[in-house]
């Protein structure tokens, strides 16, 4: 009996000892869902280089791909809740998937702590050249007269750009090939080869090239026409109702202790109020609204919601 209070008493003292702690001691290790060069590793790197320029101490980036984003969720999911693994993720992994895929290897609002919404990214339908569409009107009269003929590439099962693809074959009555890659990047490489036909993906990742004549962008797929492309019309105005809009977060492992959170959710807010990152957020189509660790977890509930409701309507599963 002596023994075991002793124990106790002892592993008491080690655990008082370790939150005493400051925070960081060691390196801290943010994993990316998507490959470099995406918007959600793009900020993730923002993030982390002004973080290390506050705190003094290194944060790594690690790029845990596949599966939809569900490889680097279930990585974090059963990382120790110490705050020295997080993960900078969006909305496929968290909110779309759950509904998605037949089994996931985690639950979306149980295994994680909501850290903060870093952004919401407006997203833009682009076609390689070739397609003979200069509107979402006649890609759609394309379609519907070459059925199976346009393929659609996306950045993974359950991204944001794979359902908006879904939606748009449900709502505009056409048959199209999805072809999954393991980002945004590398399906849109392939789309400026020719190798796919049109890509629904974050503002950030293909306004460039549309810009410069490599790929031509037929609207926005918002609510509302972008100030960052307000020229091109949404694709709402052609199917009325439609609407995606992707967005990324930083998560922690359940149960990660509150002041580590609220302290990354103070930082992320700090960082993406400074006016070097807010002058090129709308530049981007991209938005920031200050938001609290409890904020952005209801915002999560929501958008699982929400998003069941379009995968069941889309008939998309993946098992």
């Amino acid at each position: 009996m002596k023994a075991t209070k002793h124990f106790v008493l002892a592993a008491l003292f080690f655990s008082a000892a370790a939150l005493a702690q400051p925070y960081p001691s060691k390196p801290v290790r943010i994993i990316v869902n998507f490959p470099a060069g995406g918007v959600a590793d793009v900020y993730a790197r923002i993030i982390v280089a002004k973080v290390q320029e506050a705190w003094g101490q290194p944060v790594v980036i690690e790029n845990r791909t596949g599966a939809g984003g569900n490889i680097g969720a279930e990585a974090v999911a059963k990382s120790p809740p110490d705050g020295y693994t997080l993960n900078m993720s969006a909305i496929g992994p968290h909110a779309v998937n759950v509904s998605l895929f037949s089994k996931l290897p985690y639950d979306p609002v149980k295994d994680f702590a909501a850290v903060a919404l870093v952004l919401e990214a407006e997203g833009l339908l682009v076609v390689h050249p070739s397609v003979p569409a200069n509107s979402v009107a006649e890609l759609i009269t394309y379609a519907r007269a070459n059925p199976g003929k346009l393929t659609f590439a996306s950045a993974g099962t359950g991204t944001a750009s794979h359902l908006a693809g879904e939606l748009f074959k449900t709502m505009a009555k056409v048959d199209m090939t999805h072809v999954p890659y393991k980002g945004n990047v590398p399906a849109i490489t392939d789309l400026l080869a020719g190798q796919t036909s049109l890509l629904f993906a974050t503002m950030p990742t293909v306004l460039p090239h549309a810009k410069t004549g490599k790929l031509r962008a037929l609207a926005t797929i918002g609510a509302e026409r972008s100030r960052a492309a307000a020229e091109l019309p949404t694709v709402a105005e052609t199917l009325p109702g439609f609407e995606v809009n992707n967005w990324i977060g930083l998560f922690a492992p359940a149960g990660t202790p509150a002041p580590i959170v609220q302290r990354w959710n103070a930082e992320v807010l700090r960082i993406m109020q400074l006016a070097e990152i807010q002058a090129r957020l709308p530049v981007e189509g991209a938005r920031f609204a200050p938001n609290s660790p409890e904020q952005f977890a209801q915002f999560v509930k929501s958008e699982i919601a929400k998003w069941a409701s379009v995968v069941k309507a889309s008939g998309a599963r993946v098992d």
